[in-house]
């Protein structure tokens, strides 16, 4: 099947090079032509296990090209999957500037029956945008060529999304067209063999479910968040707790890690959107307000942590980082949970030597100029001269480092974990002073 994907960022270029990779023919535009030169060259623009490998090897097939000849690709697939950024608004709603101006391409160049898919998160109704779009660029041409419009929002993963496409455990599709219908579940029948996992409902639906969903994993990390600080306080240790209730089938075991709060492009765009949805149709979501509340919080503690041992003034401090992505396994620093606690301790004229397996290149991009901040190559460079070291994301090989290493170089030893990597009871043993997230069964409780 020939298919056309507009956008070759992280949704649009993991689609593409998947839907590439059973057999279809792919052409993924983008207006950016340094991005699309690099990926002409074989080389892959965002940090993806495994989509390397993917896009390579299509291309070399020739099923897999990329361009920026918007009438080319335009014209090359019945099926035009928009993959495009949705970036939070000034007021938290998606912009969607960058979807209605692919409609609009489309719209201007089709001279025959087109899908249009919305694989990008838009917020409900937006389908409804995307035909009148298309529909206006047409009658500006002084043409009525059939098209419909489809809803097929994309449930990847970063640091998992080729496994995720290729494995999907559900593919939401929001259609009111038959013929449309039928193209998409032949377009995804190589991806569920097995057994069905094509889940058919009206678009607007499709446009809620992922949403949704979303708000509903961020809910369950915020209060998971919340009843960390309260275990705390009452000397119960949350990662007993968390043990404890995802054995229950009701709630499963996903999800429910306390730590240092959520980032990356969709959790706190999405929950913002959804929020500003419900005040544009007269309702105050207030459980997802406290959801972004309790994140926004979450992201200060370990510098709390750090105000209650050192004081307010970090003049003449230094602190190791470990982890500057916003979750293992990519590179993406959008609303990463370091970057708010590296702009805290810098304003309080701390010194912070950071490090991340993969994301240095991003970090230094998007964190230049800030005052005090030091890259280092190594994990154990960072601890060289550091009044402590703070664990901000969850890397595998930060797991189990050398904790004697770690109690000889650092000043103090002084473990700052935001990602509850460590066990409180073996670090005691080991001579560590170790501060955790909802760790309070090895603190003191408050008097009574």
């Amino acid at each position: 099947m020939k298919i056309t994907v507009v956008g070759a960022g992280y949704v649009g270029l993991v689609t593409g090079a998947c839907l590439a990779e059973m057999g279809n023919h792919v052409v993924c535009l983008d207006v950016d032509a340094r991005k699309i030169a690099m990926l002409q060259n074989g080389q892959i623009p965002i940090h993806e296990p495994g989509l390397d490998a993917v896009v390579q090897r299509n291309a070399a097939a020739g099923r897999l090209q990329f361009t920026t000849d918007a009438a080319a690709a335009v014209a090359h697939g019945t099926l035009q999957f928009i993959g495009v950024g949705t970036p939070p608004d000034e007021d938290g709603s998606a912009d969607l500037k960058y979807v209605l101006a692919a409609a609009d391409n489309i719209g201007r160049h089709m001279t025959d029956y087109k899908v249009v898919v919305d694989k990008s998160t838009v917020p409900v109704g937006t389908a409804d945008k995307v035909r009148a779009q298309v529909a206006a660029a047409l009658a500006s041409r002084g043409v009525d060529t059939a098209f419909a419009v489809v809803s097929n929002p994309e449930f990847l993963k970063e640091g998992a999304a080729v496994d995720d496409f290729m494995r999907p455990d559900r593919i939401i599709v929001g259609c009111d067209d038959e013929r449309a219908g039928l193209l998409m579940r032949a377009v995804y029948a190589p991806f569920m063999r097995n057994r069905d996992k094509l889940v058919m409902m009206d678009v607007r639906s499709a446009e809620f479910t992922k949403y949704a969903a979303n708000a509903m994993l961020a809910t369950r990390i915020s209060f998971m968040n919340e009843l960390a600080l309260l275990a705390e306080r009452v000397g119960a240790d949350i990662e007993q707790v968390r043990k404890g209730i995802g054995s229950d089938p009701r709630i499963g075991s996903q999800f429910l890690y306390a730590g240092a709060g959520y980032g990356g492009s969709c959790f706190p765009k999405d929950v913002k959107a959804l929020i500003r949805t419900g005040q544009e149709n007269g309702m105050q979501l207030g459980v997802l307000q406290a959801v972004e509340d309790a994140n926004e919080r979450q992201k200060h503690v370990l510098v709390d942590r750090v105000v209650e041992r050192f004081g307010e003034d970090l003049r003449g401090r230094c602190f190791a980082l470990w982890g500057l992505a916003f979750k293992p396994d990519t590179d993406d620093m959008r609303e990463a949970p370091s970057r708010v606690v590296i702009e805290a301790l810098s304003k309080r004229g701390a010194d912070i030597q950071a490090y991340d397996p993969v994301a240095m290149t991003e970090a230094r991009r998007v964190l230049e100029g800030t005052p005090g901040l030091r890259f280092v190559d190594h994990q154990s460079a960072a601890l060289q001269g550091a009044d402590a070291l703070l664990v901000v994301t969850e890397w595998k090989e930060f797991r189990n480092p050398d904790f004697e290493a770690i109690k000889a170089v650092l000043r103090q030893p002084l473990i700052l974990d935001g990602r509850n990597l460590y066990d409180p009871l073996l670090m005691r043993s080991l001579g560590i002073d170790y501060v955790g997230i909802g760790r309070g069964v090895d603190s003191p409780r408050e008097p009574t």
